[in-house]
């Protein structure tokens, strides 16, 4: 079978085509680039728990961390008070991993380099696509332009995809939703380790973000007001040096030890503390989620597929969770060729979720921006804390705006009624908790490190720490449940865990590939565990499909007859609104974002990242 064709070499389309390699599935990733690396400082990429890990399962874990750091804690202040301070504990997976994005992309691709199904091919720009029943045909321009065939096609390649474009695919949504000045800077803050979300700082207004990377090198963005106004490197500078004065002046030691308030105060006038200017920018945020994701045998996913990033929320976190989404589906599809609907749920999925994260964005941007908080009293009276939470959700990776998908009405998932679930901690669609588990072999590992081949069959058994590690295998339950394991459609690895959170005794769990949880079952019941298997796959309990991307057309029609669309960036209302059809931790379904793509000002990069082609571009000071 030809190679899965992968059109885009950043972090989304390295991990993809990483992802296929450890699953045996060739391909061939295309980069119109000559594969030189943008390493500016300021563009950087903040990973949650389950992406982080999808990357480290990759081959990348120990580049990461050594090129990252680790929030130490989080503050929330507005002026000078201290409305949220949480304290990761050291090696806490809950803690955001925060590094350069150049570095990230550096580890992905010399983990590529090292694959010998994967090939990269760089300096051609794709220029025709055309597909049949078997397979795809790209033909790229350039030096090492020639056409290529493969069974699947997977653009990654950006805000300006071009394979999006190929496809005729429509991509609506809102410009400039947020502005940022960005600068990456080397200086000693008054809390190292921590990142801060400061309201209304100095004479200012507006809110700043700060965020640790290695060595003493900090992350800043300054929210802009609204509009298009050039932000001139004076000004940028004059930014820089008014808040760390400004952070420089009260704030003291942590609360509770008697010395200080901990808090940031004002500088104005005050000694600005030594600094080294390394990187400036504007980034700007555009809103957008294209039409559809899937079309045939070519998928779109990443900023290709989506743009988020207001209020702290991450494009790069989304963008790799599409690439494991669509990495196991892809690789079952090519070896065994499961059913349609498996490909199709890529999009229902992945874009409900999306969705959902900018409906929860839209809604509240009103509320946390310019004049929101007469707003935001009127609606909640005396709801401070529950607005401060909003603030920062998408920051730490919780709530509607921050917290990984749950894809609890999945076309994957058995239908209700079908299997007599069993009570534990963690939602169907949901992620597993990461708990410490014994593998086949006797060692001891952990849940979310045995992720990535095949399904996963958990089973919750107290005192199993006594079992002898040469004979586990055929104690108690294990033989019945190996032998329902052995039987299921997909490959799938036998686990036992001392315990898991709201499981009784005995309960199995049927874990997918990329970490949600399918079904929790009573005790050894191989009938449903295969049959809940099966809907993993797209048969017997998944949605009849109706043809190569029927199930997917039929999802983006709902969407369309969703609640009306967010004007767009030309002020036309958006042809697509998105349905509450797959949530995000508990958001809900509501308006949808639309509107016509309009001409302004570049996509930008992916969330986290100083946008190469936003209005306003800051040319880098030197340090003054």
């Amino acid at each position: 079978m030809d190679p899965v064709i992968v059109v885009g070499a950043g972090p989304v389309g390295l991990s993809l085509a990483l992802a296929l390699a450890r699953r045996g599935v060739p391909s061939i990733l295309l980069d119109e680039t000559p594969g030189t690396e943008d390493t500016r400082p300021a563009r950087t990429a903040v990973l949650r728990q389950d992406t982080a890990g999808f990357v480290g399962r990759l081959g990348c874990g120990g580049v990461l961390e050594s090129a990252g750091t680790h929030w130490s804690g989080w503050r929330t202040v507005r002026r000078r008070r201290l409305l949220e301070h949480v304290v990761f504990e050291p090696g806490a997976a809950a803690s955001p991993l925060h590094l350069p994005q150049h570095a990230l992309t550096r580890a992905l691709r010399a983990a590529l380099t090292r694959e010998e199904l994967a090939r990269i091919v760089t300096g051609g720009r794709l220029a025709e696509l055309e597909q049949d029943e078997h397979g795809v045909s790209a033909h790229t321009r350039g030096p090492n332009g020639t056409w290529w065939r493969g069974s699947y096609l997977v653009g990654c390649d950006g805000p300006r995809s071009t394979v999006r474009k190929l496809l005729d695919i429509r991509f609506p949504g809102r410009t400039a939703v947020e502005r940022h000045a960005v600068a990456a800077l080397r200086a000693e803050l008054p809390w190292p380790g921590e990142a801060l979300l400061h309201r209304s700082p100095s004479r200012h207004g507006g809110e700043v973000c700060a965020r640790p990377l290695p060595d003493g090198v900090w992350r800043l963005d300054w929210l802009l007001p609204p509009g298009r106004e050039l932000v001139t490197p004076d000004a940028l500078v004059a930014r820089i040096r008014d808040t760390l004065a400004g952070w420089a002046v009260d704030a003291l030691p942590d609360p509770g030890d008697g010395t200080g308030t901990g808090r940031p105060g004002r500088g104005a006038g005050r000694p600005v503390p030594p600094y080294e200017l390394l990187d400036t920018g504007v980034h700007t945020v555009h809103h957008r989620l294209a039409r559809r994701w899937r079309q045939g045998r070519a998928f779109l996913a990443g900023d290709a597929a989506h743009l988020v990033g207001a209020l702290g929320t991450q494009g790069l976190d989304e963008g790799l969770r599409d690439a494991e989404n669509l990495a196991w589906k892809l690789a079952l599809a090519w070896h065994q060729g499961a059913p349609e609907a498996l490909l199709d749920s890529y999009q229902s999925e992945r874009r409900g979720a999306v969705a959902a994260r900018l409906r929860a964005a839209d809604r509240a941007l009103p509320l946390l921006r310019e004049g929101g908080a007469a707003r935001w009293r009127t609606a909640l009276p005396g709801a401070v804390r529950g607005r401060t939470a909003m603030l920062t959700d998408g920051y730490l990776g919780r709530g509607p705006l921050g917290a990984p998908p749950v894809y609890a009405r999945s076309p994957l998932a058995p239908p209700a009624g079908q299997t007599a679930g069993a009570p534990v901690g963690t939602l169907p669609g949901a992620p597993v908790a990461d708990v410490p588990v014994t593998a086949a072999d006797g060692s001891v590992t952990r849940l979310r490190d045995r992720l990535g081949q095949g399904l996963l069959v958990l089973l919750v058994a107290p005192g199993t720490g006594v079992w002898d590690r040469r004979h586990w295998r055929s104690a108690g339950l294990m033989p019945q449940l190996t032998g329902a394991a052995e039987a299921l459609p997909m490959d799938a690895e036998v686990l036992v865990a001392e315990s898991y959170p709201g499981a009784a005794a005995h309960t199995v769990l049927l874990v997918r590939p990329d970490g949600h949880l399918v079904t929790a079952l009573p005790g050894v019941r191989p009938a449903e565990l295969h049959a809940c298997a099966e809907a993993v796959r797209g048969g017997a309990y998944g949605r009849s499909a109706g043809g190569k991307g029927a199930a997917a057309d039929r999802q983006a029609s709902a969407d369309a007859g969703a609640s009306g669309g967010v004007g767009g960036s030309d002020g036309v209302v958006g042809d697509v609104g998105v349905a509450g059809d797959v949530g995000v931790a508990g958001g809900a379904g509501g308006a949808g974002v639309g509107g016509e793509p309009g001409a302004g000002t570049g996509a930008g990069a992916s969330g986290g990242s100083v946008a190469s082609g936003g209005s306003g571009m800051a040319s880098g000071p030197q340090v003054p």
